[in-house]
């Protein structure tokens, strides 16, 4: 059908197609069964701007769809079926992350059964494993969502919490009658305030119902750990008293921590980088070139390149578009698609044994709301067409380095969005201007065994299961975003904070940024020594 037929049909229906749609209906003849497809479309996103991402983003009800056609309409438009790859079968034994099949721009999908095994169904490829996966965000949100999401949230941590010696004697909320002494209870702190007797005053709340919680300033070590108690956490509390109030005698974090620190019996390498901004006129390319001439051991002959096993890439790999004001101003390639062409083009040039597992970021042209998908293929397909590139959501698990007789890192890669939330809330981060000591940032969040525990610190999408909760502690949490390095233990956990690839923005300058530049942090898996790689 000529492109000129279909956008008089979808003016006349008061409709825009971009230009990935366009070419998905390019080749259909059928009029009248085209117009059948984009109605139901339309009708059930209620979307006037019909994007190849709309089809995407609701597979399954499009297969329904075509389901439905007259066998005549689903015949004709097999072409458009196959494109979107709805003709393949996938076994499918769990509901989890399968990797999508790389396509080129132009390429089309043959109606062939793929088999798809269990080691790839858990994304397991060459000694990598991703062991976290994004949930899938179509339905349309409800109050409803966000209460389960919370309930959620609280029966998980109060299975952590229960687990602390300290919280002896656990009781609900609706359980507590009369005078009680030597009671705990667990519960998500609905509100904060401080008392004109500058005490601490929580309203708290757990599945039976709430209760105000005091912290007297009279206990300065109690006191301390309250300040930093954040909204919408979950606490565990020490304390005395009746169904009106209680008083604490100590508070508990759900807290993370490691027995040992891991040390693999094969020296392999891995290096952690992010916040590449590629497409910035301040992308410092020159030192990123350097940075891949040392991979490819162009720089030196030391041995242990060679052993360089993973590059982690922890979002914004490119600067994106339209994600501040004036951004355009600071752009040397304007166009997003355009962009991830050229960073693909930088990439490719990395030796092939090095495993790249990129997450996104805010500036990558994925939702903001976390947990963010995979790069979305409409823009980045050229970096799903490198072979040796695994793409993972933000946030995400991946096990590296695992043998036979040892279990491998399990790596928690974030790019950190929530941090400056935290950083300007949270009184000893605000005090320790933890923008730049980002690791103070990452050990708070650990300790509350969530990533954006407030729930204003970042958007987010209210799943079933909280996705941004640290289910599993890590042994090395890595994030960026700060554009500033930073290395640190906390009980155990390596944290990896990355520094940038892009020189200070006007933007940056005029929100109190004092970015690090170019350096490389290369972990040493058998050893655990971290060497800083400088190309700046």
């Amino acid at each position: 059908m000529e492109s000129k037929k279909i956008l008089k049909f979808c003016l006349e229906k008061g409709l825009l197609l971009d230009k990935g749609a366009l070419n998905l209906f390019g080749e259909i003849d059928d009029l009248e069964s085209l117009e059948l497809i984009i109605g139901k479309i339309k009708n059930y996103t209620q979307q006037r701007i019909i994007t190849k991402n709309l089809f995407n983003e609701n597979r399954e009800q499009v297969k329904q769809f075509f389901s439905t056609l007259p066998k005549e309409s689903q015949k004709s438009l097999e072409k458009l079926k196959i494109k979107l790859g709805l003709s393949i079968e996938i076994s499918r034994e769990q509901d989890i992350f399968l990797y999508p099949l790389p396509q080129t721009k132009q390429e089309e999908v043959s109606d062939e059964i793929i088999e798809i095994n269990q080691k790839e169904k858990i994304g397991e490829v060459n000694g990598v494993k991703i062991t976290s996966i994004v949930p899938p965000s179509s339905k349309k949100l409800e109050v409803r969502d966000f209460v389960d999401y919370f309930r959620s949230r609280f029966s998980e941590m109060k299975n952590i919490l229960q687990e602390h010696p300290e919280l002896n004697n656990l009781v609900s909320i609706n359980k507590i009658f009369g005078d009680r002494r030597g009671i705990s209870i667990i519960g998500i702190v609905y509100d904060k305030r401080v008392t004109k007797n500058k005490n601490i005053l929580l309203e708290v709340e757990d599945l039976s119902g709430k209760i105000r919680v005091l912290i007297n300033q009279n206990k300065p070590e109690l006191y301390k750990k309250a300040k930093e108690i954040g909204l919408d956490s979950v606490i565990g509390f020490n304390c005395s008293g009746n169904r009106e109030i209680v008083f604490v005698n100590d508070a508990v974090f759900p807290d993370s921590m490691i027995s040992e620190r891991k040390k693999s019996p094969v020296e392999e390498y891995a290096l952690f980088i992010g916040d590449l901004h590629f497409g910035s006129k301040k992308f410092l390319e020159k030192n990123f070139l350097n940075f891949i001439d040392y991979l490819n051991g162009k720089l030196s002959d030391s041995p242990e390149i060679q052993k360089i096993k993973y590059l982690f890439i922890v979002g914004d790999l490119i600067t994106g578009v339209g994600n501040y004001p004036n951004q355009e101003i600071d752009l040397k390639i304007v166009d997003i698609e355009e962009q991830f062409v050229k960073v693909a083009e930088l990439l490719g040039k990395i030796r092939k044994d090095i495993k790249i597992i990129i997450s996104p970021g805010n500036h990558d042209g994925v939702r903001l709301m976390e947990p963010q998908p995979l790069l979305d293929e409409k823009y980045a397909w050229p970096i799903y067409n490198l072979k040796n590139v695994l793409l993972v959501g933000n946030p995400s698990q991946i096990n590296i380095g695992s043998t036979p007789n040892f279990s491998g890192f399990d790596v928690l890669a974030y790019h950190g969005f929530s941090f400056p939330y935290y950083a300007n809330n949270i009184p000893h981060l605000m005090t320790k201007k933890a923008l730049n000591t980002p690791n103070k940032i990452m050990a708070y969040l650990l300790k509350n065994r969530h990533l954006a525990p407030t729930h204003s610190s970042v958007q987010y999408f209210p799943s079933k299961e909280d996705s941004l909760m640290i289910k599993n502690v890590p042994d090395i949490f890595v994030a960026g975003h700060t554009h500033k390095s930073a290395i640190s233990y906390y009980n155990n956990i390596l944290m990896i904070s990355i520094s940038s690839w892009e020189g200070k923005t006007p933007y940056q300058e005029k929100m109190g940024n004092e970015p690090d530049y170019c350096k490389v942090p290369m972990f040493n898996l058998k050893t655990r020594a971290v060497k800083i790689l400088d190309f700046e």
